[in-house]
This record gives C-alpha cells, sequence and structure tokens, in this order.
C-alpha cells in the first residue's frame, strides 16, 4: 500500500493511503477540493443546529424546574436571558456565515465570468 505523497501544513507528510494514481489520498486529492469545500461548509452548517438543539433541551428542562418547584422563578428568568442570548449569539454566527458564503461564491462567479470572456 502506497502512502500519499502530500506535505500537511505542519511539515509532516501525510500518512493516509494513496489510492489514486497520482500519489495523493483523497483528501488531498485536487479533484476532490470543491467537494470537501462543501463538505467542510455542511459541516460547519451543522453545528449550530446541534447547539440549538442542546438549548431547546436546556429550556424545557428549566421550565420544568421553575414548574417543579425546583428553581425560583426569578432564578429561572435570569437563566432564560442567557439561553436567549445565546441563541442571538448562534443567529448572528450563522448570518455571518452566510454573507461570507455568497461572497465567496460571488467572487467566484466573477473570476470565472472574467476568464470566459
Amino acid at each position: 500500500m502506497t502512502r500519499c505523497s502530500a506535505i500537511k501544513p505542519n511539515g509532516e507528510r501525510c500518512q493516509r493511503s494513496a489510492d489514486h494514481p497520482h500519489g495523493l489520498c483523497w483528501a488531498h486529492d485536487p479533484a476532490h477540493a470543491e467537494t470537501r469545500r462543501r463538505m467542510a461548509s455542511r459541516a460547519a452548517r451543522a453545528r449550530p443546529t446541534r447547539e440549538i438543539s442542546d438549548l431547546k433541551d436546556q429550556l424545557s428542562r428549566l421550565a420544568e424546574e421553575v414548574r417543579a418547584g425546583e428553581l425560583a422563578p426569578k432564578i429561572g428568568a435570569v437563566v432564560n436571558q442567557i439561553i436567549n442570548t445565546r441563541l442571538r449569539a448562534l443567529e448572528m454566527e450563522c448570518a455571518i456565515r452566510e454573507t461570507d458564503d455568497l461572497a465567496r461564491e460571488v467572487e467566484e462567479l466573477k473570476r470565472e465570468y472574467s476568464g470566459a470572456a
């Protein structure tokens, strides 16, 4: 089995097997660069979904603790405000990421268009 011939940013040689004839693994094969970029973009967008799910679980537990009398309503209100602040931060993070993605796509289209003209 042949090892990938790519050198990683830290200067070490990649240890993955090179399944392709040009001596590179899938992660370093330039032919897969666009697929890797799309996959990374999807993974980045999935993170807020998990965080939102966690925050919803926290809100459910918080409501249950207040209802059961295990937590004072005033403390519950403060915790709710903190969770709301975290949700707003996630919303901003998503908006910034979407704007950055769109800006990258516009730049790619500009390059393609100017190259075709």
